[in-house]
């Protein structure tokens, strides 16, 4: 035996719940390997007996351990292997160390046997394996009998996990009308055992409910379609119950289950439809425009962006009355008035309406099955209706000569509905208080009430009603501007009151005074004004009156020899003309009066002493007047 003096002075016995064994750690052999726990009543009986061989050919000592193996959740203690030194003579002169993880509380050696035992139950999941170190001391001496070894004790898997889903909870959406073999979404679960022993951890996916629409793959968990053509309109959400389980499904694995809610999104797989194939709406002739008339509308199995439809109208009489337009909230679409109706002249209006989806897709209907058509026809209901003038309101003119009872024109009203009622017109007084005209109420001829003066009113607004006589007594309203035209029936006059003077030393031809005048006549061509003197038999020696054919005239000094001794007034006739037909004149006197003038020409006494001395009172006697005033003033103080 070439090996025998190789081999190590140690044994290990390994327990099992059924068998012993003592095993031989041989040092040629690095890291050898321990008897499996599930070894066989022969293999072990022959390792006992190399082990027993080796105990007697030893030469040195030493020890290498690998591992040892205890089951999960085992709560009962148990011996799970022996050390046993080869110097060990059964007189416990050895004593045997246990240190490192979970020695003393999970693990225990028997000082004296070298038996490792459990003390509790261990959960794989919390600790998957512990390392230790075992020592053998010589009692007597106290020293180390073998070197200290360090080895495993690994705890072995049981099932005693239930799988776990992840990521809960599942949610998902596929279109509607999705080929079989679509992916819906993927399930996944986890399983705390170990994965590398045995079938504990390995999992099989499966469908409890949700067939035959949906698929589960056993391995992923990715679920599919397996039913075609689902229909959104038909279902809208599926529930889906996955299971998985461990031992690849075999009896006795743990299971757990999942839902998932699969939601069908919507295609635009539905055109519209209307419920009807002729729609009738009422609306009063006096409605106005813009009036809602009534409402349609298509439904559509579809939701969202492939509901919306656009309507129109196709007015097959061409009157454009109407109009459609489409309610964005309810999808409905809105009849309108575009136009005013009138009863008597048209009572029913025919026309087809159309609704088209605003996005279509092919992929799921022809495209003519995207729209869909529909009749309306719309019925006018007769209302009573006030009278109508004929026009909206009357311009008239009168010349302000005109005699009472004179034409001024006539308004007319008639009554649009089927019955034709009488009318009556009359003026309202609120808006002619002047009074100045009159209506007859039979035929609504208007009529000079009483003189006319353009210049105190030239323009009268006279509102007319024409009101049935019979049953609601309905009426309506309109203004007739009457312009009163006019007639040169006032003279013209000076435009102001003139107190012209002439300085002394004035030269013949100077400019004394510029008139104007006025006249309250419009004549249409504009005011032309003509100014003369009083024709007289002799020309008049001292002024002229020149024309400026401009609406005014200046009074002209035709001599040179003014003097206040000579004279200090003259009277001057002046004749303004104006052009109207025939020509009306005034005639005004004015005052020129002779002033001794400042260097600049103004004269400082106005006219008032040129007035005073015209009255033949002498400079010296206005002299002695005042003197007496101031001596009367004393005597009474």
């Amino acid at each position: 035996m070439g090996c025998a003096e190789e081999m190590l002075g140690w044994s290990v016995k390994m327990s099992t719940p059924s068998v012993l064994a003592v095993v031989t750690v041989f040092s040629m052999i690095p890291g050898g390997v321990l008897s499996d726990m599930r070894g066989t009543q022969g293999l072990e009986t022959q390792q006992m007996a190399q082990g027993s061989t080796h105990l007697h050919r030893r030469l040195k000592r030493g020890w290498i351990w690998k591992q040892l193996f205890v089951q999960e959740e085992d709560p009962t203690p148990r011996v799970i292997g022996q050390l046993k030194s080869d110097s060990d003579r059964g007189e416990f002169s050895i004593k045997y160390i246990l240190s490192g993880e979970g020695a003393g509380d999970a693990f225990e050696i028997d000082e004296y046997s070298g038996e490792i035992r459990t003390l509790k139950k261990l959960d794989r999941e919390e600790k998957a394996f512990y390392v230790l170190q075992a020592q053998a001391i010589n009692r007597g001496s106290n020293e180390p009998e073998e070197p200290q070894s360090e080895f495993i004790i690994k705890v072995q898997d049981i099932n005693d996990n239930v799988p776990q889903f992840q990521d809960e909870p599942y949610v998902s959406s596929i279109p509607e009308m999705s080929p079989i073999g679509t992916t819906v979404a993927q399930v996944t679960a986890t399983d705390a055992d170990d994965p590398m022993f045995g079938n504990n951890a390995k999992l099989i996916y499966s469908i409890l409910q949700g067939e035959p629409y949906f698929s589960v793959e056993p391995k992923t968990g990715i679920i599919v379609t397996s039913w075609p053509n689902m229909d959104r309109e038909a279902r809208e959400q599926y529930l889906v119950v996955v299971q998985v389980t461990d031992m690849l499904g075999l009896s006795g694995g743990y299971s757990s289950s999942t839902t998932v809610t699969v939601s069908l999104t919507d295609v635009n797989d539905n055109g519209p439809i209307f419920q009807h194939h002729l729609y009738t709406f009422a609306v009063p002739e006096n409605a106005a425009v813009g009036t809602t008339v009534g409402r349609i509308a298509a439904e559509d199995g579809d939701i969202g962006v492939n509901a919306r439809m656009t309507y129109s109208l196709e007015d097959l009489e061409e009157s454009s009355t109407f109009i459609i337009q489409t309610d964005p909230v309810t999808q409905e679409g809105v009849v309108l008035l575009a136009k005013p109706l009138d009863y008597e002249t048209k009572r029913r209006f025919v026309m087809a309406a159309e609704a088209v989806n605003e996005k279509v897709d092919t992929r799921y209907l022809p495209l003519e099955e995207f729209t869909d058509r529909t009749t309306l026809k719309i019925v006018v209901d007769d209302v009573d209706e006030p009278p109508v003038f004929l026009t909206p309101l009357y311009r008239w003119k009168v010349a302000e000569n005109a005699a009472v009872g004179s034409e001024v024109g006539s308004v007319s009203a008639r009554d649009t509905d089927t019955v034709n009622n009488p009318i009556r017109y009359s003026i309202d007084k609120r808006s002619e208080i002047t009074k100045a005209f009159k209506i007859d109420p039979n035929n609504g001829t208007i009529t000079v009430a009483k003189t006319l003066d353009r210049e105190t009113a030239d323009w009268h607004n006279v509102t007319v009603t024409a009101q049935e006589t019979t049953q609601n007594h309905l009426s309506s309203s309109v203004v007739v501007f009457i312009k009163v035209l006019d007639i040169n029936d006032n003279v013209p006059r000076l435009a102001r009151d003139y107190q012209p003077y002439i300085c002394e030393g004035t030269q013949a031809g100077e400019l004394i005074q510029l008139l104007s005048a006025v006249d309250p006549d419009d004549p249409a061509e504009g005011h032309h004004f003509y100014f003369s003197m009083v024709p007289e038999k002799h020309i008049n020696p001292n002024f002229t009156i020149r024309d400026n054919q401009d609406n005014t005239a200046g009074i002209v000094a035709r001599r040179s020899t003014f003097t206040r001794k000579d004279r200090t007034q003259y009277l001057l006739p002046v004749v303004v003309t104006d052009n109207g037909s025939p020509a009306l004149s005034s005639t005004s006197t004015l005052t020129v009066s002779v002033c001794s003038c400042y260097p600049a020409g103004h004269c400082p006494t106005g006219g008032v002493e040129a007035l005073a001395l015209s009255m033949g009172v002498s400079l010296q006697t206005l002299l002695g007047l005042l003197v007496f005033l101031v001596v009367l003033t004393d005597l009474l103080s």
